[in-house]
């Protein structure tokens, strides 16, 4: 039986329309250019760009007696780290060029805009590292070790003490390296991604602040427009994507086929907005639309398959959450998992609790975890997920708040998915460092996202690079 709160599967006017829009369809193709939006690969929403990083070798003239010798050929070696850069990193334009000094930095900086410099110091005594750093611009510092060492060292740490966006890496593994330029890539595409957000109040400056602390672009969406989308949703392609659902769940346990089908129809909704504001990822006001009438659907399973897509699905209009999971996704390349822990000191475990997960936590070309189709606790309506995500993994937890230019992270291993009819769904039990001391200093919030996989320095990069500072939990 159908909940007041719910538009109907499929109703005459549906119907009518569908007829209409195949009709139309056949006289003239474009008019169906959103419908096809909507179904087309989701790697079309990520943005296209290029990331323009200055490579700035730093070094003394070979004559001169320093580390790493008098007499080093440093030319070689630019050309083989310049070489090794092309290929680790194919979408990012490396502008290379050498300064000993201060005053050459100088000129360097005043040459054109890069979206960050990676400075890398080969041989000591030089002086140009310094000048970079304290232009304050997102620069990522490199100690090829053995050569820029006593620079190296001096110059990070100044950095440090000082707040500047700067990244250190002071490592052998080359990889180590151009990991940290992933984060420079990341946060430019973050400054050409945009995120929806499905409110029906006033969001006063929020969207700025979002703009001038993590790049994203918020753009909200009414729930008119959300139902409107969802109205004009093919109906037997909402069917194939429950069918596809329902097939491929280990359970279906009380939502009915007609439940399901009307996910499919969000989700569809959610592809065509996403496609028609060229986003990359969309959050609802979920609880108090639904709860208030004012949407016909759950989007839970609608989340669940943006997520294992590539994309993001962000549950109760949470833009924190939402922005982590789409900047987390462009520097891991893995989707997030919005809870709301749960702890437990007696076994020195959280557990992340949700109506919605992936079941594609090493990201979409990874293998997929068991799920089950559930209603959505609360309410007991509707149709969401419990993901049954592997266990004995390492787990990354955190959240980006850009009001106060921080970040917020906890680590623990997966140990459990446990079975509670309380509460949410998806319950992922970890073991973290210390239970009681997580839950004395909890703070900014309920919500945090988990990721699969010891991310922390990676965050740690991307957040010096942004100018944010890391807190980290328990």
């Amino acid at each position: 039986m159908d909940s007041p709160h719910r538009l109907p599967v499929l109703s005459r006017r549906r119907f009518l329309s569908g007829c209409a829009a195949a009709a139309a369809c056949a006289s003239c193709p474009g008019l169906c250019a959103s419908a096809a939006a909507a179904d087309s690969s989701p790697q079309s929403l990520l943005p296209d760009v290029k990331t323009r990083v200055r490579l700035v070798y730093t070094h003394p003239s070979p004559e001169r007696q320093g580390w790493p010798y008098q007499g080093y050929d440093y030319e070689s070696r630019k050309k083989e780290l310049s070489a090794r850069f092309t290929k680790a990193c194919p979408n990012v334009e490396f502008l290379p060029v050498w300064a000993k000094d201060e005053e050459e930095a100088k000129k360097v900086i005043e040459a054109g805009e890069v979206d960050g410099y990676l400075v890398y110091i080969l041989g000591i005594p030089s002086s140009a590292a310094r000048a970079i750093i304290l232009s304050n611009q997102p620069t990522i510092l490199v100690d090829d070790l053995y050569g820029g060492t006593g620079q190296f060292l001096g110059v990070y740490s100044e950095a440090v003490r000082k707040g500047l966006r700067v990244a250190g890496v002071s490592s052998t593994r080359f990889e180590d390296v151009a990991a940290a330029v992933r984060a420079l890539e990341s946060i430019r595409k973050m400054r050409a991604s945009t995120l929806l957000d499905v409110v029906d109040r006033d969001l006063g400056e929020v969207p700025k602040v979002f703009r001038e602390t993590m790049g994203v672009t918020i753009q909200t969406v009414t729930a008119e427009e959300l139902n409107a989308a969802y109205e004009k949703a093919d109906a037997a392609e909402s069917r194939r994507r429950a069918k596809t659902w329902s097939s491929q769940a280990a359970r279906v346990v009380e939502p009915s086929a007609a439940e399901i089908e009307k996910s499919g129809a969000m989700y569809i909704a959610m592809r065509s907005l996403l496609a028609g504001h060229k986003a990359q990822g969309i959050a609802i006001d979920c609880l108090r639309l639904f709860y208030g009438g004012k949407m016909a659907a759950y989007p839970c399973l609608g989340f669940f398959q943006l997520n294992n897509d590539g994309l993001v699905g962000a549950c109760e209009a949470d833009l924190q959450s939402a922005a982590t999971m789409l900047l987390m996704t462009y520097l891991a390349g893995r989707p997030g998992y919005i809870s709301d822990p749960v702890i437990d000191t007696s076994k020195n475990h959280i557990i992340y609790a949700h109506c919605v997960a992936p079941s594609k936590v090493f990201g979409p070309s990874g293998p997929s975890n068991p799920y089950h189709i559930r209603d959505h606790s609360e309410d007991r309506k509707g149709a969401a997920v419990r993901s049954l995500m592997p266990l004995n993994h390492m787990t990354t937890t955190l959240k980006f708040v850009p009001q106060q230019k921080t970040v917020v992270l906890h680590q623990g291993k997966t140990v459990a998915n446990i079975d509670e009819d309380r509460a949410c769904r998806t319950k992922l039990a970890a073991e973290v460092k210390d239970a009681r001391k997580l839950a004395a200093g909890w703070a900014w919030g309920w919500h945090r996202v988990t990721f699969y996989g010891d991310l922390k320095t990676q965050v740690e990069t991307v957040s010096a690079l942004m100018g944010f500072k890391v807190v980290e939990e328990g």
